[in-house]
């Protein structure tokens, strides 16, 4: 039975899906700039006697498994490649050796899970029908993200993909468990850049100068009634800021303000509308403070859809690969992902691997210093992403 070879083999490559890991850990790289990783993922796919193209949509990579016939079938599976700039704090043997970048997000996990899966189709190409493409995707951390390089590349095109499957891990649940969820699962995320602008000088004497921190705080504020007031009850969003830098002293109130934040939400239509409402705002505050604010937003990623027959497919295969008690349903999430431009040009699905332990102490969240997963989930992992492969091929 199929099923049983790939957990077998899955077994069989647990060492070295943590060798991989544990390498890429070792010898992180910020985005677009992955070129070591992108050689090493190389000389991987080689050895595995995978036919792959290098330098697709700057340092990524596509890889293909399986024969070319009639039906035209092809699916794609998608790991990040890229690093964070976090300085790392564990203390195992493995932890970066690049001052200041670590793997804090998953990402040196995701790589070889996916190296894994490539061996293990490569291993049982004759016993599925169809292709599967590997993208091994640089820069999802940092805008524009990679997926849209890959994309504008042609990575998912001779042969088409006709469906694309992402993992990540996940902390909040433990190593052994999955999740999913049809529909909008991650959030759009907008970067908004603002500067408050006037003649700053004395706090002694606010008649002579244009108060660019009371503008500044009354705008955050005036800012917050766009989605109290103008949002869609049905339709979640966060306009959140977190950088605000008011260069002044204890009576000095400075010429300029610099304000850093995001937007984001799961409606398209309402997106667009958003945007023009803090531009408004923020001309009408200024008028209010007679003074200047200047607004730029960087539009970043949409949200991401996870087709509901895509996701019932990678579903059932879970529950088939590691029984029902250890797939979970998740909660829509308002931190962001650059796989939604996948989802917005196929159907696609993109589910979660539990990677938590507590007894063994591994609870950090992403994006932190401490972030660590429970190497179990490598057992897991591989296997997994194998199997739901396979699955989607039959249903094309």
């Amino acid at each position: 039975m199929l099923l049983n070879k790939i957990k077998q083999l899955s077994q069989d490559f647990f060492d070295e899906t943590i060798a991989n890991r544990r390498y890429i850990h070792r010898h992180p790289e910020l985005s677009f700039a992955e070129e070591k990783t992108a050689a090493y993922i190389s000389k991987k796919l080689t050895e595995y006697a995978i036919p792959h193209q290098s330098g697709i949509g700057g340092h990524g990579l596509i890889g293909l498994i399986g024969k070319a016939n009639n039906t035209g079938k092809c699916i794609a599976l998608r790991a990040d490649i890229d690093a964070l700039p976090i300085q790392e704090t564990n203390n195992h043997d493995f932890k970066s050796l690049n001052n200041g970048v670590m793997h804090a997000c998953g990402h040196d996990a995701h790589t070889s899970m996916l190296l894994s899966a490539a061996r293990i189709l490569k291993q049982l190409e004759n016993q599925f029908e169809g292709q599967i493409k590997l993208v091994f995707q640089p820069a999802e951390e940092k805008l524009p993200g990679g997926a849209l390089g890959i994309i504008k590349d042609g990575g998912l095109k001779n042969p088409d993909a006709q469906r694309i499957v992402g993992q990540h891990v996940f902390p909040a649940l433990e190593a052994g468990y999955v999740g999913f969820r049809e529909g909008a699962y991650m959030a759009s995320a907008d970067e908004i850049t603002i500067r408050v602008k006037g003649k700053g000088g004395h706090g002694a004497m606010p008649n002579q100068i244009n108060d660019t921190v009371l503008a500044a705080a009354q705008l955050i504020v005036n800012l917050q009634q766009i989605v109290s007031r103008f949002a869609p009850p049905i339709v979640p969003s966060v306009l959140s800021f977190g950088k605000v830098i008011a260069e002044g002293a204890f009576n000095i109130i400075p010429d300029e303000v610099f304000i850093q934040g995001t937007f984001r939400t799961f409606d398209e239509v309402w997106r667009a509308a958003a945007k023009k409402h803090i531009h408004r705002i923020a001309q009408a505050t200024a008028q209010a403070a007679d003074l200047t604010i200047e607004v730029h937003i960087e539009d970043g990623y949409p949200f991401v859809m996870n087709n509901p027959e895509t996701t019932k497919i990678a579903k059932q295969a879970a529950i088939e690969y590691l029984g029902e008690e250890k797939v979970v349903d998740l909660d829509q999430r308002m931190t962001a992902e650059d796989f939604a431009w996948y989802s917005q040009l196929m159907p696609a699905t993109f589910y979660r691997i539990g990677t938590a332990n507590k007894s063994k102490g591994i609870v950090s969240n992403l994006h932190t210093s401490t972030f660590d997963i429970d190497e179990q989930s490598l057992l897991i992992g591989p296997g997994l992403m194998a199997w739901i492969a396979v699955e989607q091929l039959k249903k094309l």
